[in-house]
Formats: structure tokens, C-alpha cells, sequence
């Protein structure tokens, strides 16, 4: 029997019809509760923080404070439901005035967000009141903290340098590179320099042959390098105070652990966990699968995380229906650049000596292409991505198709970027 199924696609849906006798199962997250009250939860969160004393104790003695918030590249995790309980807890709670706060957007190697972008982060209310910047890696003027065990030199924002309390506002989940986001990726790279960030980045590549550093990985933390020298930049910082969220697999806020900057974060990741790892029985020859919608599939370089998550469900050469809009193309603005390396066999002598995260994505991407079928719902034009081995469309019945699934077992993923399959051992 032919049945419909819907996946997020941008900011509208996509029904997609499959045979129901193919499908041998429809992956989701765990069922789990979600926050009925945030600033409720804010405040209890903040009030009983895990290995430090409480925000209110910690803000109420400190002079300048930083409010460190992720960039629209992850509005997903909803920063407007949180940023007016943060500010309003230091303002209310401990006396601050809203002259005292700052809050900085981690770009990263990011743009910064216009000021619509941050006023839609923040609220405008918000934005009226408390002074909002978005870092920039670039900046002539960053601090410099040390060196990690990885000799990775440590530059930051100055004004997070300089404030008498850091608070992170961040949201833990599963990073193909880091092990998991949230956390000390506020720091590293959210408020670095660009030299700092792509030391710490290049560990993604092994350092004998040009393939994906296998010590990284999906939940891998333990002997990660790139976690390992997050970690110790985090460490650097001054009064750091730590607030990770927790999502469920359709981006609901379901959890906040605060207080210890590494602590808080492990606590966080260990209910991401829980939440989306799905044991599954074997894999299939098909997986398709939805970014998510919009922000998740705003670019080729943000979508292609559901990538990173699915295909541990999907059988060596087996093919990968991926619904990603893209109306930011490659998103990171070096990511298309790539593929004049690629095409004229300088990719990697150029990634290594000029290695860039966009780069590292755009190779990650190639060499799961190599690996899978990648076969692209997309806005992006089909000769943009075909150099890379992905097949991108425009039209549905064509991809259909040419993916051939008659006889084949399928998965259905509706939220690759949150769901992490795991066969049964």
C-alpha cells in the first residue's frame, strides 16, 4: 500500500509517497517531556546549578557581565525563549543594571546577523535595553589566553576577556566534529579568533592520509582532539558560567542543566543521549530523511549534519534521499569555493596548509557522496553540487525515479539532524 509521508522542507512540508511493505521502520527521538514553563525552568535551573554556586550568588558580586548567545544559524534552539529570563534573573534577581551587561552573538567564522537578526535573537526588547554585538574573528583587537596542550593559541572576544562573569547560553547536541555542540564550543569556536579556530579545526583530518580524523566522530568525546582542545580553551576562561539546553527531536525545548562550564555540558549530553540515540536492528538499503526545515536546511553547509546522524542506518553504497531546501546555498561562504580545488587535484595540499571549516564540511561531504548515493531535494543547482558526487533535483518524480526503490528496505528519518540510529550490537 502506497502511503504519504510528510518531512519538513524549509519553511512548508514535502509529502512523499512510499511503499508502506519497503518501509522497515520510521526512525524518531525518544519520546520525551518538554518545558511547560521556561522561565520557570530558567530560574530553577539557575537557582541549583550543578558544581557551582548559584548565578544569583556568582552576578550579584561581579561588575561587567558577558551574556555569550549561539548565531541564527542555530535559531533553532529558540535564543528569544531564553535571553528575556537571563537577563531579566540578572537585572531582577541580582541587581544588575542592564549598563553592566553586554551580549555577545558567537559567530564563529560566521557573518555576523544583521541588526533584524539580532533583535529577532534577543527580542527587540531586549535589544533596546542590553548592548548587542556580534564577535568578530577577525578583530585586531582579541585576547590572547595561552596555548592548549594542542598548541592551539588561544585568542577571544576582549570584552568576554575582560567581563568579571561569562555566561554561555548554548544547546548540547550531536556534532559529526566536536562529539557534541553546546557547551565549550561557546568559547572554541563561538567567541575565538579565526587563527585559533582552524588550529583546533584541522585536527578533523588525519594526519597521515587524507580522510576524516578517525579519533572524531558523533558522540565521541573520550580521545577527540578537537573536544579534548575545546575543552582546555574553555578552561582559560575567566568565571565562566555554563547554561546548556536540550531539545527534543522536533527542536521543543526539553531540559536545561547550568551552572560548571564542564559539568552542566556533560550532564546536557548525557540526555541528548537519551534522547536521540534509536537502536535500530540492521540497516537499510534507503534512508530518507528531512533536515528538519527551516533553520536546519538553510544552507548545503548546516544540512548536511542530518547526513552526519543517518547514515550509520544506511547499508555501504546504499542510497540517501536528503531533503534540504538550501536557500543559502553553501552557507558558509567558503564552502563553494572548494570545488576549484577539488576539480583541478589541489584539495588536499590546499585544505591542509589553508584549512578552513567550511573546507573540512565541503570535504566531509565529498567523501560521504564517495561512500552513499546521495540523491538532493533541493533549491541548489544540480551542476553546483555534481563535481562533489551529489545528485541534486528539483523535481520529486525524477529523483523517485532514479532512486529505484522497488524491492528495496527502507528507513524513514523526519529529523536527520536529531535522530542518531545505532544498530543493536
Amino acid at each position: 500500500m502506497i502511503k504519504d509521508y510528510l518531512f519538513r522542507y524549509g519553511s512548508s512540508e514535502l509529502s512523499i509517497p512510499i511503499d508502506d511493505a519497503q518501509v522497515i521502520g520510521v526512525i524518531e527521538g525518544n519520546s520525551t517531556e518538554t518545558l511547560s514553563d521556561i522561565r520557570e525552568e530558567l530560574f530553577r535551573a539557575l537557582d541549583n546549578p550543578i558544581g557551582t554556586e548559584p548565578l544569583s550568588v556568582i552576578a550579584s558580586s561581579a561588575g561587567r557581565i558577558a551574556i555569550v548567545i549561539s548565531d541564527m544559524t542555530r535559531f533553532w534552539m529558540r535564543q528569544d525563549l531564553f535571553v528575556p529570563g537571563i537577563i531579566s534573573y540578572l537585572v531582577d534577581r541580582c541587581g544588575k543594571n542592564y549598563e553592566d551587561l553586554e551580549i555577545i552573538v558567537a559567530t564563529g567564522t560566521h557573518e555576523g546577523g544583521s541588526e533584524e537578526d539580532l533583535m529577532k535573537l534577543v527580542t527587540p526588547d531586549v535589544f533596546r535595553k542590553v548592548k548587542t554585538v556580534n564577535h568578530d574573528c577577525r578583530a585586531l583587537d582579541l585576547a590572547y589566553l595561552g596555548t592548549t596542550s594542542y598548541k592551539t593559541p588561544v585568542y577571544v572576544n576582549k570584552d568576554a576577556a575582560d567581563a568579571d562573569l561569562v555566561i554561555c547560553l548554548g544547546a548540547a547536541t550531536y556534532h559529526v566534529m566536536a562529539g557534541f555542540g553546546g557547551g565549550r564550543k561557546s568559547i572554541l569556536p563561538g567567541i575565538s579568533g579565526l587563527e585559533t579556530i582552524k588550529h583546533n579545526h584541522a585536527y578533523s583530518l588525519a594526519p597521515d592520509k587524507f580522510v576524516t580524523n578517525p579519533e572524531i566522530g558523533n558522540g565521541v568525546l573520550d580521545g577527540n582532539p578537537l573536544n579534548e582542545d575545546m575543552c582546555e580553551a574553555a578552561a582559560m576562561m575567566k568565571n565562566l558560567f555554563m547554561i546548556n539546553l536540550v531539545t527534543d527531536s522536533e527542536f521543543r525545548p526539553a531540559a536545561i542543566y547550568a551552572g560548571h562550564w564542564k559539568k552542566s555540558w556533560e550532564k546536557a549530553c548525557s540526555r541528548v543521549r537519551e534522547i536521540y540515540t534509536v537502536p535500530i536492528d540492521r540497516k537499510a538499503d534507503v534512508v530518507i530523511t528531512s533536515c528538519g526545515g527551516f533553520p536546519k536546511d538553510e544552507s548545503l553547509y548546516q544540512g548536511t549534519k542530518a547526513v552526519d546522524n543517518v547514515i550509520s542506518a544506511l547499508k555501504d553504497g546504499g542510497t540517501l534521499i536528503l531533503l534540504l531546501e538550501g536557500r543559502n546555498g553553501g552557507g558558509s561562504p567558503d564552502y563553494f569555493d572548494w570545488i576549484g580545488p577539488l576539480v583541478d587535484g589541489t584539495f588536499e595540499e590546499k585544505l591542509r596548509t589553508e584549512f578552513t571549516v567550511g573546507g573540512y564540511i565541503f570535504f566531509l561531504n565529498c567523501e560521504q557522496a564517495s561512500r552513499f548515493r546521495i540523491l538532493m531535494y533541493s533549491s541548489i543547482p544540480r551542476e553546483t553540487v555534481a563535481p562533489m558526487g551529489i545528485r541534486a533535483y528539483d523535481d520529486m518524480s525524477e529523483l523517485l525515479a532514479d532512486a529505484d526503490l522497488e524491492g528495496k528496505s527502507i528507513y524513514v528519518i523526519p529529523y536527520g539532524s536529531t535522530v542518531l540510529p545505532e544498530v543493536n550490537k
